[in-house]
């Protein structure tokens, strides 16, 4: 049990639920923002969206590499790291909300059952998303778990990954789910149209990295586990589809007994939202 000054336990449990209220704030807005997109406004900008929509995917990948994660984890302990992660990310998408103006012609706007086949899609994307991140922990998604584990002066245990679920037909239901939240909609304005395909793109390349970072701190298992289940289903081939081989790794793997390698236990699972992101 690690004992704390009761100002840095008040600091603590303040940051703790700033992050949450944010994390409420930003689902409210994402909904809406989503669901009913922005009306057309003469001082839209392609670019300036564009920038936006960037803008947010960069960052939710970027701070999760495990070279960024060692340089800030030098200012940012381990229990703090998660909330520090969904701070980052509900800002970045708030500021998208904010400053997002509509621009370009209507591309098609659904009416009669059509509507009501869309909308079915959307709602059942959110309860899609929020079952897949249960999965893997909702409260790792927040930072919630690692940081209880700091309130009672608790290590943080490694994390394993047992695949359970979605996640025994795919790699990346969180990200597919997501998917469905930005194609769903029955009024697909322009600049609508070029937030779903930089943000479509985007959870392609962030699903590949995805892979690519959780071989690299869990090893063969992660490996083996591509082997078995592809990223999406219907992928056949490329990147995202089942491995047809485990390339070994002398850096990440692990013994036959599932003992952590040493550079397994220098690097713990992390703790990730997406990653939607």
């Amino acid at each position: 049990m690690v004992r704390r000054s009761r100002t840095k336990l008040a600091l603590g449990i303040a940051v703790a639920v700033a992050t949450h209220a944010l994390f409420a704030v930003l689902v409210w807005r994402l909904f809406f923002f989503l669901r009913d997109g922005r009306p057309a406004s003469e001082h839209g900008s392609w670019l300036v969206n564009s920038l936006l929509a960037l803008g947010f995917a960069f960052p939710h990948s970027a701070l999760l590499h495990p070279r960024v994660k060692k340089v800030l984890g030098q200012w940012i302990s381990p229990a703090f790291y998660g909330l520090f992660y969904c701070a980052s990310t509900c800002i970045s998408l708030l500021v998208v909300f904010h400053y997002w103006r509509g621009c370009g012609p209507l591309l098609w706007q659904a009416s009669g059952w059509t509507t009501t086949l869309i909308s079915v899609g959307f709602y059942a994307s959110w309860a899609g998303l929020f079952y897949s991140l249960s999965l893997t922990g909702l409260g790792y998604q927040t930072g919630l778990t690692p940081w209880l584990y700091w309130f009672r002066g608790e290590a943080i245990p490694r994390r394993d990954f047992t695949p359970r679920g979605a996640y025994k037909i795919m790699r990346h239901p969180v990200y597919l789910t997501f998917m469905g939240l930005v194609w769903f909609t029955p009024t697909m304005t322009a600049d609508h149209a070029v937030l779903t395909g930089i943000w479509t793109l985007y959870l392609f390349v962030g699903s590949w990295l995805k892979d690519k970072r959780l071989a690299f701190y869990l090893g063969e298992d992660y490996r083996t586990y591509q082997t078995q289940v592809a990223g999406y289903p219907g992928m056949l081939f490329g990147p995202l589809a089942r491995l047809t081989r485990i390339t070994p790794s002398t850096t990440t793997s692990r013994t036959s007994s599932h003992v952590p390698t040493k550079s397994a236990e220098r690097l713990p699972f992390p703790a990730e939202i997406s990653n939607a992101a």
